[in-house]
């Protein structure tokens, strides 16, 4: 009895490891081993990015031309998130860079070198294979690679590198590009927020606008903020209070725009100095998302 016992154990063991290998070939992409490190498979038609990222300067809206050097500086976050950064200041193109990479990356085992074509990477990026994108690409790699920062996301903490490594082959165009496996902690269920990629490229160059689209993307219940705050997470350039807040307005009016274009209710008004923000997600967004008010910081 014990030994019929144990072999009707053993098949149904077999069984539900053969129904778990079923179930992940029918993933998109090559079916991994159930004890690698992955990212979260989200959908083709949404980003994924770490809510800390969303909700601080890191991926600023910042005006072209020269790029400052941060040398060890705390950035503007909401309360609750610490991001301390060495290197170029980072963009909202960077973003669309690193964005990219992460949804090549989640088919396969992170921290594994992953290997993508320039091509493929533009057109991801919605943008045309031509010389000028590839070397706005390897210049974007470049700045994502040779940085470092402290990340402190709720229990979580990272300290590294956006990028671990980077090489192309020069003739076929080929990267080899490697994630350190000890971000996977930043995109734990509840630390991540999936962005709808159509708005954020309608958005294409405006950086503010994208900024703002993914900072209230990251909010299930955007809470009234002020302007200068809303400038000052954004990593804003411009010491013009005016101007400053007439780009916010025009800025606001895009997503407003881009978003109901798209089926992604977004509304806002100001009275006084607060914006006020209410939205609607719909389509393929499951997010993770925050809905208690938390007080700016940096």
């Amino acid at each position: 009895m014990n030994t019929a016992h144990a072999l009707l154990s053993r098949v149904d063991e077999i069984r539900a490891l053969a129904r778990e290998r079923e179930k992940r070939a029918s993933l998109p992409g090559v079916p991994l081993p159930l004890n690698v490190t992955q990212l979260p498979l989200w959908p083709e038609p949404v980003r994924a990015v770490p809510n800390s990222f969303l909700r601080s300067a890191l991926f600023g809206a910042i005006a072209k031309g020269r790029r400052r050097y941060i040398n060890g500086e705390d950035l503007a976050a909401i309360d609750g998130i610490t991001i301390r950064y060495k290197g170029e200041r980072l963009d909202q193109g960077d973003l669309d860079v690193w964005e990219s990479v992460l949804h090549v990356v989640r088919l396969q085992e992170l921290g594994s070198q992953c290997r993508v074509t320039s091509y493929a990477l533009l057109k991801l990026m919605g943008k045309t294979d031509t010389g000028k994108n590839r070397a706005t690409l390897q210049a974007r790699i470049e700045r994502l690679v040779a940085n470092a920062l402290t990340v402190k996301q709720g229990r979580h903490s990272y300290i590294g590198s956006l990028i671990a490594f980077a090489a192309k082959d020069e003739k076929t165009q080929e990267w080899v590009i490697e994630l350190d496996a000890r971000l996977r902690p930043l995109f734990a269920s509840d630390q991540f927020t999936q962005i709808e990629w159509a708005v954020r490229r309608a958005l294409d160059g405006h950086q503010l606008a994208q900024w703002l689209h993914g900072f209230y993307a990251s909010h299930a219940k955007p809470f009234p903020m002020r302007m200068e705050t809303l400038l000052k997470l954004a990593g804003s350039e411009d010491s013009n209070p005016r101007s400053a807040q007439q780009t916010l307005r025009k800025a606001l009016d895009a997503v407003a725009e881009a978003s109901e274009a798209r089926g992604e209710g977004f509304s806002y008004a100001i009275r006084g100095d607060l914006v006020h923000v209410k939205k609607r997600a719909t389509g393929a967004q499951r997010r993770h998302l925050i809905s208690k008010p938390r007080k700016p910081r940096g």
